[in-house]
């Protein structure tokens, strides 16, 4: 990401992203939570790949580099934190559970626009930095590889997750051994190969079902052995089924009064 460009201030607003739109490398001064409140968006870094469906939001640090792509129509709201008042003391990107309360928070304060630095605007902001503070972490995140060698088996997987081989199979791709690239996995990635691929199937189930795709062709697409286990992992992973997440969290919950505040047809700007 060495042609990533240097945008000051991190923006508190609402975007709305065609399918497929993207946002090209950049960087702030100060913190920013990025959350999709219908659609999914995907956001990479040099080390990792985080998807961010309903149910989640994503920290990401003043000076982190990083770039966007939405799956489906997908409504952005970015919350943009000075570093001097951060409620979270994380480092790292970090994929943060979003709570109905905290959902609705997010929603209805980057809707307020100016009068954000109003008393009840203020106080807002005061009760979203709590709900920030006490979210649990819970990502669907996907590090990158350093070594060539790992970094050619994830991309074989990456073109075709439901490729059910095992790490002996796919290292004499790539001229390692089944417990190289076990080693390796750990080294580079921190996860172990069974954990590391069902974050990637997750990451791609999560695109495929906000591109539309039943949840019985997702499963397929993406390696589960069944539907039934698809569920299962999802669920375990994300707290929700599949099927709710498509009836449910795909959709924007915005209440009256924040749809009165709420602009749309907005677009990625400079």
């Amino acid at each position: 990401m060495s042609n990533s460009r240097h945008l000051p201030e991190a923006p508190t607003d609402i975007r709305d992203l065609a399918a497929t739109a993207s946002v090209t490398a950049h960087w702030h001064d100060g913190h920013q939570v990025v959350y999709a409140s219908s659609g999914v968006l995907a956001v990479h870094t040099a080390e990792s790949r985080w998807i961010t469906p309903a149910h989640r939001a994503l920290w990401i640090p003043a000076g982190t580099v990083h770039s966007h792509r939405a799956f489906g129509v997908t409504r952005l709201h970015l919350f943009g934190i000075p570093k001097a008042t951060s409620p979270l003391k994380l480092a790292e990107p970090t994929a943060l559970t979003v709570t109905p309360l905290l959902r609705e928070l997010l929603i209805a304060y980057t809707a307020l626009g100016g009068e954000r630095e109003t008393p009840a605007g203020r106080r807002m902001r005061g009760v979203l930095f709590d709900q920030l503070a006490t979210a649990p972490e819970q990502p669907v995140r996907v590090p990158a590889a350093r070594d060539p060698r790992l970094a050619e088996v994830c991309r074989l997987l990456e073109e075709d997750p439901s490729d059910s081989r095992g790490l002996e199979a796919l290292g004499r791709e790539v001229g390692a051994s089944g417990r190289t690239l076990t080693r390796l996995f750990r080294q580079d990635t921190g996860m172990t190969f069974p954990q590391w691929r069902t974050q990637l199937r997750l990451y791609h189930a999560l695109r495929l079902l906000a591109e539309g795709r039943s949840v019985t062709s997702v499963a397929r697409l993406c390696g589960f052995a069944t539907t039934s286990a698809f569920i299962d992992v999802f669920r375990r992973s994300l707290g929700h089924t599949p099927g709710s997440y498509i009836h449910s969290g795909q959709k924007s919950h915005i209440s009256g009064w924040s749809l009165h505040n709420v602009g749309v047809g907005l677009v990625w700007g400079p």
